[in-house]
């Protein structure tokens, strides 16, 4: 059986432990190797050979530093190990022109490393990490498939990729000028007004990059990856930041890469764009930076069925103990049960921009969505119920205890998160906070990396386990997924709606992703008008209510796939999407 020993740098503390590990290792006693110290880095060094896999070594560290994993034997050599006791990876997706294959998996899974492979900016080194192949070996190693010839084009410098990254927001530190100047730099494709007028990017063309916000620095990163002439192209969750109409904008111009003939890779995160965008998947599972392997390739639809399932049929491979469940809720009555707060017709305006909100109650218990497009108004809203803005008119009836997630995190607390969550969490040690806070969350294997230097997605966890322990009558989380795989999304969701219902009290989630908005609501708000100019809210209301104001706004039909129940969107102009607007079904049919 292959073993790998993986050892995480960052919570490794052999000062505070003195080797712990060595100390109590079966193998280091019998007067063998199997442990040694780093002289340069006075870290531990685990042999993987010599290592017998008891797991003392795992059990004793007092930080969780130590992971000893035994590998499926039916892995084959890696494509890549990043070094002596680090991340490994196996396998790399197959990539045809004229195709969109998409890339689903948890984070810290490898897909990130996958696209850094195939574009050409890191060097696939076969596992050896101390002595790196040539090209030739490398071409050698995929005798027999498509990426031998790829691999022999990127070597030779014949084959031109492009690589639209996941950080967007490193953008106007190495980008000056304005908008327009930039895309018609980028425009090798003569495909200029074709993506400014299919993103709606006109009204953002004369501002400077570094005043964008981060939808529309994301906007503009697919727009100029789109418009580069290239033989591949390469999409890092290009739907962050972005409302449910930019997504679907966004499909639209990486589809026309794929009309087109080109070669496409997508990363995301939200199924339903995912679906959208890809004509293939691989599903990667392994373990979350310690190794990762990509599955064969799958139809959209059987793909994201499967990772649903957490079973891949043809490799017999379990990676999740249950499936993702998605159940079709009943209609919410328009009395349910007792009132937490209710509000008076709200009317907040400022720098130009004006919100009305309609009307109406909270119940205890329940979770209320809101969706709707960017720079409409919903933050302002939830930051009204936070107590943060007051409205000009109208007025929230009851005074609430409130904990709020903002849309923007920032990370410059100097310190380690486990001091973060002294100073901020409230119960932190307590069982209550491990069982239901801090396990969800996996805080544990944060608690010792410094929050500054927290990757977005672990931010994100931190923020939300910070403010689900605040003792509060609503909680609102403003746009909660971002960064999040989808594991992490479900857990989220499952998590806030335990402490919710323990709490006695409600929720407030603005968020763009539909299939995590179907899991989790109970009601929903829609919010429309002109985006920076007046923005309106319904009061909450049913969820398929809601979902078929909205979708019937932004002109797309969902429907819900028969196996697994998720909801799925139907391609334009198809006999489904045709039929369910006829009959103003936008988000599924009742018959479904």
């Amino acid at each position: 059986m292959t073993r790998i020993a993986i050892l995480d740098h960052d919570r490794c503390q052999p000062k505070k432990c003195n080797y712990l590990c060595i100390e109590y290792c079966p193998g280091v006693r019998m007067g063998e190797d199997t442990i040694i110290i780093n002289e340069k880095t006075k870290k531990p060094i685990i042999s993987e050979e010599l290592c017998s896999g008891c797991g003392i070594c795992t059990n004793r560290c007092p930080f969780n530093a130590i992971s000893i994993i035994n590998l499926p034997e039916a892995l084959e050599d890696p494509v890549h190990r990043y070094g002596e006791n680090m991340f490994e990876l196996f396998g790399l997706p197959v990539i045809s022109q004229g195709d969109v294959v998409g890339l689903i998996g948890p984070n810290g899974i490898g897909k990130s490393t996958i696209s850094r492979i195939l574009s050409g900016e890191l060097k696939p080194n076969l596992g050896d990490y101390e002595n790196p192949p040539g090209w030739d070996e490398i071409i050698n190693f995929f005798r027999g498939s498509q990426l031998q010839e790829y691999f022999k084009k990127l070597s030779t410098g014949k084959l031109k990729t492009v690589h639209k990254p996941q950080l967007i927001d490193l953008i106007p530190e190495y980008v000056e000028g304005r908008v327009d100047e930039l895309l018609t730099r980028a425009d090798e494709r003569g495909k200029l007004d074709f993506v400014i007028e299919t993103l709606e990017l006109e009204p953002i063309l004369k501002r400077d990059i570094k005043k964008l916000s981060g939808g529309e620095l994301q906007s503009i990163a697919i727009a100029a990856a789109a418009l580069r002439d290239a033989d591949f192209y390469y999409f890092d969750e290009p739907t962050s930041w972005l409302d449910v109409k930019q997504r679907l904008n966004v499909v639209k111009v990486i589809r026309s890469l794929q009309e087109d003939g080109k070669a496409v890779m997508v990363i995301e995160h939200d199924l339903a764009a995912l679906d959208a965008l890809s004509d293939y998947v691989h599903v990667l599972y392994g373990k979350p930076g310690a190794y990762g392997v990509v599955s064969k390739r799958r139809g959209v639809r059987v793909g994201i069925n499967a990772y649903i399932k957490g079973f891949l049929r043809e490799e017999n491979v379990r990676f999740r103990k249950s499936e993702i469940q998605f159940k079709i809720k009943p209609p919410t009555p328009e009395e349910e049960g007792e009132t937490l707060t209710e509000y008076s017709n709200l009317t907040k305006s400022y720098n130009g921009f004006q919100l009305n909100v309609e009307e109406g109650k909270i119940y205890l218990k329940e979770i209320v969505t809101a969706f709707g497009p960017n720079g409409i108004g919903k933050t302002t809203f939830a930051k009204i119920l936070a107590g943060v803005e007051k409205p000009d008119k109208g007025k929230v009836k009851k005074k609430l205890k409130v904990a709020y997630k903002p849309q923007y995190l920032k990370s410059d607390f100097k310190g380690t998160v486990r001091e973060f969550l002294h100073l901020k969490a409230q119960g932190y040690g307590t069982k209550i906070f491990k069982s239901e806070i801090a396990r969800p969350f996996s805080l544990e294997e944060l608690e010792d990396k410094r929050v500054e230097e927290l990757s977005g997605g672990e931010l994100q966890r931190l923020a939300i386990a910070t403010t689900l322990s605040m003792d509060a009558d609503l909680y609102v989380f403003d746009e909660p997924t971002a960064f999040l795989d989808v594991e992490q999304r479900l857990m989220a969701a499952k998590a806030m709606r335990k402490i919710i219902e323990n709490k006695d009290s409600s929720a407030i989630i603005i968020d763009h992703d539909i299939i995590f908005l179907d899991y989790i609501s109970d009601r929903a708000m829609v919010f429309h008008g002109t985006p920076s100019i007046e923005g309106y809210a319904t009061s909450p209301t049913e969820l398929r209510k809601a979902m078929n104001s909205f979708l019937s706004q932004v002109g797309i039909t969902f429907r819900r796939d028969k196996e697994t129940r998720r909801p799925r969107v139907n391609k334009l102009n198809s006999f489904l999407d045709r039929k369910q607007k006829e009959i103003g079904e936008y988000y599924y049919l009742k018959s479904e």
